[in-house]
């Protein structure tokens, strides 16, 4: 089977900030591509380019889907939080939370982002496609129910795993973040439960300031079932796959899950503005291999992944596409044009050995679910 690639060029026309401008953005008018915000639609319009030019798109299943409807969204959102986004959206957009702006239109096409990561559940679950990859703009790992933040209005992963849960018959579902910042909106979103395992990892200190901590294991029937691996600055591709390899894939094989989500972020690579982590293309080409061999094992394949940050126009483009190369197992490449530069730029054997010896530390710390 094939593996399922959802995107909709509307998701592209997101203005992150072209309100402030006073111009007339809204129904065909396209925003300018810089609107304010690093959180640009370049980096994802540039990856499905680059898809196109090396003919990997046409390897994949290229589809759309409908917007998540409202009743999707109050399963995670209150009704009062949507209807005020829904009317500042209309009236020609604004800001509800923590660097959130949003231009005319923007709660469709919020809401179009999450229809994108349901659907790519759906496709999964329902065997259409063995694995998938959602295209999602604006992201959604930061968004609490009532507090949009970190340039998420709507909790993308949150919505499509409580959509599929009214739908379907699935129990245990388990989040991976390897975005740069701390996926915080998930994790706040699933506390309190244990049938979503939440797994973190990100740039210790960054964003948000006041959330991450190692110590933050989740609460009443969810003690346990969240892991925070915050990773120091220069953290590079060894450390990385250590982490993986010895708390998150050990984390997934002990709680057995159901689906395997990843809210996929390329925000911790070498020269993303946004954050000061050394993975490379590589690393999220390797880090994909170990959760797709890891699904294989547990829940027959089932993974499911949904875009998230990453701020470097000339750079996410190759790490998305080693990401998806790896979750297909296609075998078109698009050569990464910095690994050379980036592997000199690699933490010398002092530090990695300090990383590693951090990880293990760490693993001790968070003691795999209980």
């Amino acid at each position: 089977m094939t593996t399922a690639f959802f995107w909709d060029e509307r998701c592209f026309w997101h203005a992150g900030g072209n309100y402030a401008f006073l111009l007339p953005i809204g129904g065909l008018v396209q925003p300018m591509a810089t609107g304010g915000l690093p959180e640009s639609p370049e980096t994802k319009r540039r990856l499905k380019n680059l898809m196109d030019v090396t003919g990997l798109s046409a390897e994949l299943s290229l589809q759309s889907a409908a917007p998540a409807t409202r009743e999707d969204l109050l399963r995670v959102h209150p009704a009062s939080y949507l209807d005020e986004f829904k009317k500042l959206s209309d009236a020609g957009g604004g800001e509800l939370g923590r660097r959130t702006p949003f231009a005319q239109g923007g709660f469709e096409i919020a809401a179009l982002s999450a229809g994108l990561s349901i659907a790519a559940v759906e496709a999964v679950l329902t065997g259409a496609s063995q694995n998938a990859y959602a295209l999602s703009r604006p992201p959604g790992h930061h968004c609490l129910p009532d507090f949009p933040n970190g340039f998420c209005l709507l909790a993308n992963i949150a919505i499509a795993i409580e959509a599929v849960k009214a739908r379907h018959s699935l129990g245990r579902v388990a989040v991976i973040d390897w975005d740069v910042h701390h996926g915080n909106g998930t994790e706040a979103i699933f506390y309190d439960r244990d049938d979503v395992l939440t797994i973190s990892l990100h740039q210790e200190g960054n964003y948000p300031l006041d959330t991450g901590d190692a110590a933050d294991r989740g609460e009443g029937a969810g003690q346990g079932f969240n892991i925070n691996l915050p990773l120091p600055a220069g953290t590079g591709h060894t450390a990385y796959l250590a982490a993986m390899d010895q708390i998150v894939i050990p984390a997934l094989e002990t709680y057995d899950p159901d689906l395997i989500i990843v809210a996929c972020g390329y925000d911790a690579a070498a020269i993303d503005p946004l954050a000061r982590m050394l993975a490379t293309a590589e690393t999220f080409r390797e880090m994909t291999t170990r959760v797709k061999e890891a699904a294989a094992r547990l829940c027959d394949g089932k993974l499911v992944l949904v875009h998230e940050g990453g701020y470097s126009e000339v750079y996410v483009p190759f790490c998305g596409h080693a990401t998806l190369e790896a979750l297909s197992g296609s075998t078109i490449t698009a050569p990464d044009p910095f690994a050379e530069t980036f592997r000199i730029r690699q933490p010398g054997p002092a530090f990695d050995h300090f990383l590693r010896d951090y990880i293990t530390e760490l693993g001790e710390k968070v003691d795999l679910l209980k």
